[in-house]
């Protein structure tokens, strides 16, 4: 990682942040276009919030539409902002580039801190060093963890996805699979390459590989179903979303196909699809807690100098599973959107 800011010269030690409240109000979040929701509810906040100087955040993701996971990374994200007198901007688009240009924004409007997915890192690479050259701190989370250090970002808040992926490959030997088809909803995503490569790797059976259009569900469908139709032999459809895992089910029925279908991440959906055995299986990253611990950072870095992992390690959410012998115990938080 560079250190050659003075900001950065000093060697600190890890630090495990601990958020305890009474309460906690959640701060609507800012749009694109302003943070008047976010700031609104987090004036209203008042158990548990500092009394530290108001901070502006940008959190800034590769979120596509209607994608409801980063509904949960955003709610994390704001309690973290209610709690800490952070006044919280969210922004998000799946385009690299048009990304890159909202973290600009960011740094054009001279925010006290960044956080920041990094799916496709080349295309922040140069828009992440004008903030740093700013004096402004940056933090991942969720997609990067590959390139964090060699981005120059202070930390970083995720799942490695490789591993991941290899716990999930090894999930699979345990169920009987023997072909199966992982889903890929976005190319050049390095995050959904690593997962799908991971499983790959420990999977003792034969994986095949579909990319989907994401952003456009309706083909998602059909692709699969079109994929399950081609090829019989396919007994597991491995989606890296939620929402495509409850899609793939329904390209199963309209394909009249037997494949299983398990996934990567979660919703409250997801969750009761588990419940009811239309999903074996799902591997949780925790977003609500990716989009906290980002957050809260930038807090502690600006009023103590603290770095999470010592600035050195990545601090993991993930990954854990979520099956018929655990998912009761998630769903009570799923409802509320947090899970």
């Amino acid at each position: 990682m560079d250190r050659s800011s003075p900001s950065r010269s000093r060697r600190l030690a890890p630090v495990v942040a601990v958020a305890a409240a009474a309460a906690l109000t959640l701060a609507g979040c800012a749009s694109s276009h302003g943070g008047k929701k976010a700031e609104e509810a987090a004036q209203n906040a008042s158990a548990g919030k500092a009394n530290t100087p108001r901070m502006t955040v940008a959190l800034v993701t590769h979120q596509a539409p209607g994608d409801t996971f980063w509904d949960t990374v955003r709610k994390g994200a704001e309690a973290a902002a209610a709690k800490d007198n952070v006044k919280l901007v969210y922004s998000a688009d799946p385009n690299a580039g048009n990304q890159a240009n909202l973290v600009q924004n960011a740094v054009d409007q001279k925010v006290d801190g960044i956080a920041v997915t990094l799916a496709k890192p080349d295309a922040m690479k140069s828009v992440i060093g004008k903030a740093e050259q700013s004096g402004i701190p940056v933090v991942g989370l969720n997609s990067g963890l590959s390139d964090w250090r060699k981005l120059g970002l202070l930390e970083f808040f995720g799942q490695d996805e490789s591993v991941a992926g290899e716990a999930f490959g090894d999930k699979l030997n345990t169920t009987g699979a023997k072909k199966i088809v992982c889903v890929i909803q976005e190319q050049g995503n390095v995050g959904l390459t690593q997962r799908c490569d991971g499983v790959k790797k420990t999977f003792k059976g034969t994986t095949d590989t579909l990319y989907v259009n994401g952003t456009d569900m309706p083909s998602v469908k059909s692709t699969i179903t079109a994929k399950l139709k081609q090829d019989s032999s396919i007994d597991t459809v491995v989606t890296l979303g939620a929402p495509f895992a409850l899609t793939a089910v329904q390209s199963v029925g309209d394909a009249g196909s037997k494949a299983k279908v398990a996934t990567f991440d979660l919703n409250k959906d997801l969750v009761k699809a588990v419940q009811n055995g239309s999903i074996e299986f799902a591997v949780d990253q925790q977003p609500y807690l990716q989009g906290y611990l980002a957050v809260d950072a930038l807090w502690l870095y600006k009023n103590n100098g603290n770095y999470s992992g010592g600035g050195v390690q990545p601090v993991l959410t993930g990954p854990a599973f979520v099956d018929k012998s655990n998912v009761d115990k998630v769903a009570e938080f799923a409802a509320k959107g947090t899970r």
